[in-house]
């Protein structure tokens, strides 16, 4: 399940709102109704075939889940008072269901397909017809739409039309009980590492992350760090790419250097954050980028490409560095820099420590909740339980 999904709905329950997540179900042998903490569930509900499946695939059964939502609502004797759609596919089920429902339907996108085909570089990564005319009828008939920045605000009014009155600017949030500092030492020693330096890169292995732009910054480091990724979707049908980043791992003679660990737990992605020296993410499109701010959480400077939501979320020279994307030699010089200066890199992980902490998820899920309040009044009942300001004891 999406990070921000969970998280939102976790802390949301803590507050006193029933949140229930409906979910297309991949796994048949996973339980239909899995509790997440205090007042909040997901249910996971069969569409079309339980397995992974492409996103314009799942769209044809997407009435089958709506058929679902509501045969489940209708069991449990419930009443929803508002939906809260995240990415396309949940919007499209969204307004079906806000239709029968008379509730309003707050949607928040995630990525933007018009944003991702702009950075497409070969045909298989266009995003499908489908989903930009479903984007543009949600964006339309939505009654919010939170953006994660005012970047990503901008990209919904200029290649969506979105009316900007309309659009919530709530920024994402890390776990900072979860995502801390240790010292990077004790972190290297719990996974086994030398004490060679060391570049991490967490995330999908899609074109869209510009790993070989990472790649290609290896080969000019002259062996000076090893570079571990950490990433891969299970819930996606594999694509070919990261064959194909393998393959230019050995063509690059890198394999001695760069290590493909698969997905990780969150709670041992912690200690990657913190024996790493950098965080890299050489994407050429991020709404946001919540591994910029797990990392930072963790003490951990990011180096990052300068465009879309990681402009803000990345605080260039305090936090870390932004780079253009694409260019292997920028990225390259960013990174030895960091690695020639212990004092630098020092300073930008505990500055990235700050800001990071500055967007805890019970800060997040109370901006939501405010938002709910726009919408349904009822729910400013819920804001006294809030504990985005009793967290870490701040004020």
């Amino acid at each position: 399940m999406n990070v921000y999904v969970r998280a939102t709905a976790r802390e949301l329950g803590r507050m006193g709102v029933h949140v229930d997540v409906f979910t297309r179900s991949q796994n048949p042998g996973i339980r239909r109704v899995v509790e997440l903490g205090t007042g909040a569930r997901v249910i996971h509900l069969p569409a079309g075939p339980e397995a992974p499946m492409a996103r314009e695939v799942v769209h044809r059964h997407l009435p089958e889940f709506v058929d679902g939502v509501e045969a489940h609502r209708r069991a449990e004797g419930l009443e929803y008072d508002l939906i809260h759609g995240h990415y396309w596919l949940s919007g499209v089920a969204g307004l079906a269901l806000r239709e029968s429902w008379s509730v309003p339907l707050v949607q928040m996108f995630h990525t933007l397909g018009r944003l991702k085909n702009s950075v497409a570089k070969t045909p298989a990564e266009v995003e499908p017809e489908i989903r930009l005319s479903e984007e543009d009828r949600i964006v339309r008939l939505a009654d919010r739409v939170v953006a994660a920045n005012v970047v990503e605000r901008a990209h919904l009014a200029w290649y969506y039309g979105a009316s900007t009155d309309r659009i919530a600017v709530i920024p994402c949030g890390v776990d900072t009980e979860l995502f801390r500092p240790m010292p990077q030492v004790e972190a290297k020693r719990l996974l086994a590492l030398p004490p060679d330096p060391l570049l991490l890169y967490v995330g999908r292995l899609q074109p869209i992350k510009g790993l070989e732009t990472l790649l290609d910054a290896m080969t000019a480091l002259d062996g000076a760090a090893r570079l571990l990724i950490v990433g891969g979707d299970q819930d996606e049908p594999e694509n070919g790419h990261a064959d194909y980043l393998r393959e230019r791992v050995s063509v690059l003679g890198l394999r001695e250097r760069v290590s493909f660990l698969g997905a990780q737990p969150q709670e041992r992605l912690r200690l990657f954050y913190a024996a790493a020296d950098a965080t890299v993410m050489p994407s050429y499109y991020e709404s946001f980028g919540m591994v910029a701010l797990e990392a930072m959480a963790c003490g951990s400077p990011v180096i990052a490409s300068r465009v879309g939501g990681l402009t803000t979320t990345v605080r260039d020279g305090v936090t870390g560095f932004l780079v253009p994307e694409g260019d292997a030699a920028a990225l390259a010089e960013r990174v030895a820099l960091l690695l020639e200066d212990r004092g630098r890199r020092a300073a930008l992980g505990r500055e990235a420590q700050r800001w990071a902490a500055e967007h805890r998820w019970p800060c997040v899920a109370e901006a939501v909740c405010r938002l709910y309040s726009d919408l349904r009044p009822s729910a400013s009942g819920h804001l006294a339980r809030a504990r985005c300001r009793s967290s870490h004891g701040r004020s």
